[in-house]
């Protein structure tokens, strides 16, 4: 009995060990750090631009440009199912409908309330909704994309409801910076080695001897790459 009490705990904690293992590692031995600073709304290159806007009115545009992204992953990211993006997507919707909701509905009045017409309000906010899923389409950084939104929507998924916004808030900027294909950091694809040939010209050799009087050096220096 105390035998197979023994075995069930290292089992429980073999499990436990391993579900605290990042995402990450299914990809590469060791990722980029992505983490950025927190961002208002107004920055460049975080979103669609939304001149004169609220500081209300730009939390809602970093909101609803965090539930795009959590979206394009769920539709990119199936190639990888225990990243869990769909699910997940599917559950922040649930989660935090009341935020989305209300975030839509401001930015709805702000389209309406900086166009001249109501046509060309609800035109702006079809272009800012199409403009802001395309702004999130990769192919050569997609594990680092999938990677990182499946990490941030866990991570809204556990937030409190009404929290949606500070999450976008304060990792809008990581999930921009993993639309640039970064790679494996612990073992680079591209690296630059220094080495040396020998010379075999055949003015340079006297049977097994070099000619170092005619032709200098033996070796020459080269820097080559390899993958």
């Amino acid at each position: 009995m105390r035998k197979v009490g023994f075995v069930g705990a290292m089992a429980v904690l073999a499990t436990a060990a391993m579900s605290a293992t990042p995402a990450t590692a299914q990809f590469f031995f060791k990722s980029k750090d992505l983490t950025g600073t927190p961002v208002i709304g107004d920055e460049t290159g975080i979103g669609q631009p939304l001149p004169g806007a609220t500081p209300a009115e730009l939390r809602a545009g970093v909101t609803w440009n965090m539930r795009a992204a959590l979206n394009v992953a769920a539709l990119q990211c199936q190639f990888e199912p225990t990243l869990l993006t769909v699910p997940t997507y599917n559950a922040i919707l649930t989660d935090h409908k009341q935020e989305l909701a209300s975030s839509f509905d401001t930015l709805t009045k702000y389209f309406a309330r900086t166009a001249k017409t109501k046509k060309e309000g609800q035109s702006a906010l079809d272009q800012f909704g199409t403009r802001t899923y395309a702004g999130f389409a990769t192919v050569a950084a997609q594990f680092g994309f999938c990677t990182t939104a499946a990490r941030i929507g866990r991570d809204a998924l556990y937030a409190p409801r009404g929290a949606f916004g500070d999450i976008a808030l304060t990792r809008m900027r990581e999930l921009r910076n993993s639309l640039t294909p970064w790679g494996e950091q612990q073992f680079p694809r591209l690296q630059i080695f220094p080495a040396t040939l020998p010379r075999w010209e055949k003015e340079c050799w006297k049977k097994t001897d070099f000619d170092t009087r005619k032709c200098g050096e033996p070796l020459t220096p080269i820097t080559y790459a390899a993958r």
